[in-house]
C-alpha cells in the first residue's frame, strides 16, 4: 500500500507539473501597511510605482446571496476598488457552496489549478479528498519562511492555535487562516416579539423550549421551530444531549478509547425522541428534511419560524430584513436549551474558519503573502468594514460617518465585503460595524456572556482519520451527518423506524467500516495526535 501510495504521489507531481497554470511574470512589490512595529526591519513600501500582481485565487460562495447572483465578481466594484488598494490584479474563481468538495476534487483532477486556492480550514475535512493528495504531492508551498519575512501582520494577529491547524504532517505550514477568536459562533435565535405576546420567559430546558414551540404553533406561527436538510444549523436538541452526530465529535468512553458522540444511545434516543415530538405536533416544517439555506433564511426574514438557528455575527441584517416584512418583530439571541447535564448549544467552530495554499508554481509567493498581510492592517480593516469612501461612508475630522445598509441588496452587499472579500481577519464580528449602534454594542454583550458560556466540543482529529477517506456513507460533512447515521435518523423522526433501534445503527456503523475508524482513532489518541475539547 505504502508503494502504490509514493506511485500515486509521484503520477499526482507529474500531472499537475503538466497542467499547471502559470501566472504572468510581475516583480516583487513591498505594500503599505499601518500596523508597523517599531522594530519590524520588513516595513512594507509604496506599491505605486510597481506593476500589479496578477493573482488567480479559487473562493468558495459561501451561499452570499452577492456573489452568487453577480453576472462577473471579478467586476464588481468592490473587487475593483480592493485591487486598486493592494495594486492585485484578481482572478477570482468561484465554486459553488453546495458542491465545494466536488469542484475542488474536480479542480485538482484537471490540474488548472489557481495561484491560491481557498481551503475550508483543514486538510481534509470539507475541502475534497485531494487536497491532502495535493499537499503530499508537493503541489503547495511551505509557508514558514514566506511568512517570517514578508507578513509582520500574520505573525503579529494571527494566534497561534490558527497557525498550528495549518501545519501538515512534516510540521511545515500550508496555508494562511481567517482565525476565529470565539469558537461559540452559533447561536439560539427566537422572535422576541411572540415570546412577549405569548407572555412566556425565555425558555432554560428542552421541555420548556417546547411550550414554547406549542405557544408560537397555537399563535399561527407556520414553522414554530426552523428545521433544515441534514440538521444543519437546526441541531439544536443534539447540542442539548451532547451527541452531534458527526464524526469529528469524539469523547473518551468507559474504557478510556476515543468512540464518536453518537455511540451514546440512551442521550441520541431522547434527542431524536424531541424531534419526532416536534413532528408529530407540527411544531417542526414536515418537510424539514428537504429545506435548503435560501429557503430556511426566506422563511425566517419573512416571518414564518419561531425558533432558529444562525450565526450570531448575521444578527443585525438578518433583524433589518426582517422587519421589512413584519414591522413590530424582534429577534432576541438566547441561551441554548440545556440536557441533563445542565449545558447546551452548538459544536464549537474550529481556529480556522478559512484558508489560503499558495501553489508552489505561483509567480511572486512573496507579494502573495503580502497580499494576504495587508488584510490585517489598518487600511484594510477601515475598507472592508466602511467600504468605499463617498459611497458607503464619509470622513470628517476622523469621525466615520457610514451609511447603514437599508435595502436587501446594500445589507447582502455589507456582508459580501465584510466577511466574503475580508480573506483574512478575526472573522467573530465586524467590531467596528457593532460598535456604531446600541443594537451592534449589545451583540458584542451576547458574545461576551451567553455565547462564551455555551457550547460542545469533542475530540477531533485533524487531519481526518484516513479510514473514513474510502467510506463516504460514514463520511461526515464538517456539521451534518454521514449519509448512514442521517437515513436512519430522517425514519425514526418520521415514525419509519423505532428510535429504539439506534444501538443498532450504532452496530451498523461498526460494521460497515467504523471499526477501521476506531482502530484508527485509539491509535492516534495514544500517540497524541488530536485535538482535546475546549470545554
Amino acid at each position: 500500500m505504502k508503494d502504490f501510495k509514493k506511485v500515486l504521489q509521484v503520477f499526482v507531481v507529474a500531472l499537475f507539473s503538466l497542467f499547471l497554470v502559470v501566472g504572468c511574470q510581475a516583480e516583487p512589490v513591498q505594500e503599505e501597511t499601518q500596523e508597523k512595529e517599531k522594530d519590524n526591519t520588513n516595513e512594507p513600501t509604496d506599491v505605486a510605482n510597481e506593476d500589479p500582481l496578477k493573482m488567480s485565487i479559487s473562493m468558495r460562495t459561501l451561499a452570499f446571496t452577492h456573489v452568487e447572483n453577480s453576472p462577473d465578481i471579478n467586476k464588481d466594484e468592490y473587487v475593483l476598488e480592493l485591487e486598486k488598494l493592494t495594486n492585485v490584479d484578481l482572478d477570482i474563481r468561484l465554486l459553488p457552496h453546495k458542491e465545494y468538495a466536488t469542484k475542488m476534487d474536480l479542480m485538482f483532477a484537471s490540474g488548472d489549478i489557481p495561484d491560491v486556492v481557498q481551503t475550508s480550514g483543514g486538510f481534509g475535512e470539507g475541502s475534497g479528498q485531494s487536497l491532502q493528495q495535493a499537499v503530499e504531492a508537493g503541489v503547495f508551498l511551505p509557508l514558514d519562511d514566506l511568512i517570517d519575512k514578508y507578513g509582520p501582520n500574520l505573525k503579529k494577529y494571527i494566534p497561534e492555535e490558527a497557525w498550528e491547524q495549518q501545519r501538515y504532517t512534516d510540521g511545515k505550514i500550508y496555508s494562511i487562516p481567517e482565525f476565529l477568536s470565539n469558537p461559540s459562533r452559533r447561536a439560539t435565535w427566537i422572535r422576541k416579539d411572540l415570546l412577549d405576546k405569548a407572555g412566556l420567559e425565555v425558555p432554560k430546558t428542552v421541555e420548556e423550549t417546547l411550550n414554547v414551540l406549542r405557544e408560537f404553533k397555537k399563535m399561527g406561527v407556520p414553522q414554530p421551530y426552523g428545521g433544515r436538510a441534514e440538521f444543519k444549523y437546526s441541531d439544536t436538541f443534539f447540542g442539548s444531549y451532547d451527541v452531534q452526530p458527526y464524526v469529528s465529535m469524539w469523547e473518551l468512553d468507559d474504557n478510556g478509547n476515543p468512540v464518536p458522540k453518537f455511540f451514546d444511545s440512551e442521550n441520541m434516543q431522547a434527542a431524536l425522541q424531541t424531534y419526532k415530538t416536534m413532528y408529530d405536533e407540527g411544531l417542526l416544517h414536515k418537510e424539514f428534511l428537504t429545506i435548503d439555506s435560501k429557503q430556511y433564511k426566506n422563511e425566517a426574514v419573512n416571518g414564518n419560524i419561531g425558533m432558529w438557528v444562525m450565526n450570531a455575527n448575521e444578527l443585525l441584517q438578518w433583524e433589518q430584513q426582517l422587519k421589512e416584512n413584519v414591522p413590530d418583530a424582534e429577534i432576541a439571541l438566547i441561551p441554548s436549551p440545556v440536557g441533563p447535564d445542565g449545558s447546551g448549544g452548538y459544536y464549537l467552530y474550529g481556529d480556522v474558519t478559512r484558508a489560503y495554499a499558495i501553489n508552489k508554481d505561483a509567480q511572486d509567493p512573496e507579494r502573495i503573502v503580502k497580499f494576504f498581510d495587508w488584510m490585517l492592517s489598518e487600511e484594510a480593516q477601515k475598507y472592508f468594514t466602511y467600504g468605499i469612501e463617498g459611497k458607503d461612508y464619509t470622513e470628517s475630522n476622523g469621525q466615520i460617518n457610514y451609511n447603514t445598509p437599508e435595502s436587501i441588496d446594500d445589507i447582502n452587499i455589507e456582508r459580501y465585503r465584510t466577511a466574503f472579500l475580508w480573506m483574512v481577519q478575526d472573522t467573530t464580528y465586524i467590531e467596528g460595524l457593532l460598535q456604531l449602534t446600541p443594537e451592534g454594542q449589545e451583540l458584542i454583550k451576547v458574545y461576551d456572556t451567553v455565547l462564551a458560556n455555551e457550547g460542545r466540543d469533542g475530540i477531533r482529529f485533524d487531519p481526518p482519520l484516513e479510514a473514513l477517506d474510502t467510506l463516504p456513507d460514514l463520511q461526515p460533512g464538517s456539521d451534518v451527518p454521514p449519509k448512514l447515521l442521517m437515513g436512519h435518523m430522517a425514519k425514526m423522526i418520521t415514525g419509519v423506524e423505532p428510535i429504539s433501534d439506534w444501538p443498532k445503527v450504532v452496530e451498523e456503523w461498526k460494521e460497515r467500516g467504523g471499526n477501521k475508524a476506531l482502530e484508527e482513532a485509539a491509535k492516534r489518541y495514544k500517540d497524541g495526535d488530536y485535538q482535546a475539547p475546549r470545554k
